[in-house]
């Protein structure tokens, strides 16, 4: 059940990081949606391994395959089934690890769980998994672009490093034109020299991925247990490494009072509704209220280093695990279009969902 999500646009991802394959089973996406492969592959792209040398230098092409619930071009209604074989595996690298719990890793818990577990890459818990999420979200997105809906994810912090410009004024764009995929072309050559050092130093940092989304409509949640903002942590938080999630003021939101932190709601000469601040992130009572969503990822440093660290083996006995493999030095420049993915999964289950509400919607 744990690789299941959505209620009526459902992925289900299967496959480890040194299996045959990783993979996902799309149901509920509606028929006639004109599948862009082009596009799908390029969101892969922007997520696959070695694109820098700040990024794991394992090789896949990520070559997406489309087994089902597509014909002429148009999604069947019928599930789709999309498969990416996995290719530059070097299971050899974690043979030593094979009875080693290494430090911050889902070894133990694994272990303790299942009573087996897949040492080499981490098995189900390494970040390969995400490659389904990734061809899943594009998908939603080509429904999404459809509506109008526009989602931008951008790094804006490694370490101490911190964009400060407010999203309003920036240029969102500018982001996917660096190795580290943040707007600020300055401060993204400081993040990149600092995540190049760090990986010379055998280390890793951690960071944030910013996401802001617009044209999203009004009304899009579900009230008690699955507010929008609930759904979109759930989905953040469920990407490996994923430590925190803020929407909207988020923590900055405590130190203020509530005469400066409600949001006045106004109505232009058009009749559009409309509030004079964002402090609520597009989000109230749990529901899209048409302003534009935003919110933060936190990322921790990545737990594989290249330094010797002291844990203990499947018997209990003291061990020093040493680092080996390829490894992202900070995973959150490829984390960029998995939060955008998740972000498009949840919004169009929700717009899906919607659509249920009213009977004027379905008759």
């Amino acid at each position: 059940m744990g690789s299941i999500y959505g209620k009526i646009f459902q992925i289900s991802t299967f496959g480890e990081s040194h299996g045959a394959a990783v993979g996902v089973v799309v149901t509920g996406c509606p028929a006639g949606v004109d599948f862009d492969l082009d596009f799908i592959q390029s969101e892969l792209d922007r997520r696959k391994p070695g694109q820098s040398r700040i990024t794991t230098q394992r090789k896949e092409a990520d070559s997406v395959e489309v087994v089902s619930g597509v014909f002429e071009g148009k999604t069947t209604g019928t599930p789709i089934a999309m498969l990416v074989w996995n290719g530059d595996q070097r299971s050899k690298d974690y043979s030593h690890i094979a009875d080693q719990f290494r430090p911050s890793h889902a070894d133990f818990t694994y272990q303790e769980k299942y009573g087996v577990r897949d040492y080499r890459g981490g098995g189900r818990s390494s970040a390969r998994e995400t490659v389904a999420r990734v061809a899943a979200g594009a998908l939603a997105k080509l429904v999404l672009n459809q509506l109008g809906v526009k989602i931008t994810a951008y790094v804006s912090q490694v370490g101490t490093l911190k964009l400060a410009t407010p999203v309003e004024q920036l240029d969102l764009a500018v982001a996917e034109t660096n190795a580290v995929r943040c707007p600020d072309t300055k401060l993204a050559e400081e993040m990149f020299t600092y995540i190049d050092e760090i990986r010379k130093q055998g280390d890793s940092v951690g960071g944030v991925v910013s996401a802001y989304i617009t044209g999203c409509p009004v009304g899009l949640g579900e009230p008690v247990f699955d507010k929008l903002h609930a759904e979109l942590g759930k989905a953040m938080l469920s990407i490996n490494a994923v430590k925190g999630f803020e929407y909207g003021s988020g923590f900055d939101g405590v130190e203020l009072r509530g005469s400066q932190h409600n949001d006045i709601i106004v109505k232009d000469d058009a009749g559009k509704v409309s509030t004079v601040t964002n402090h609520s992130g597009g989000i109230q009572g749990g529901i899209s209220n048409g302003e534009p969503i935003y919110f933060r990822v936190g990322f921790k440093p990545v737990a594989t280093i290249m330094q010797d660290q002291d844990s203990l083996n499947n018997s209990g006995e003291k061990i020093v695990v040493s680092g080996k493999g390829r490894h992202d030095p900070c995973v959150v420049p490829r984390a960029v279009p998995i939060v955008e993915a998740m972000s498009a999964i949840v919004l169009l289950d929700f717009y899906l969902r919607h659509r249920l509400t009213k009977l004027s919607d379905v008759l």
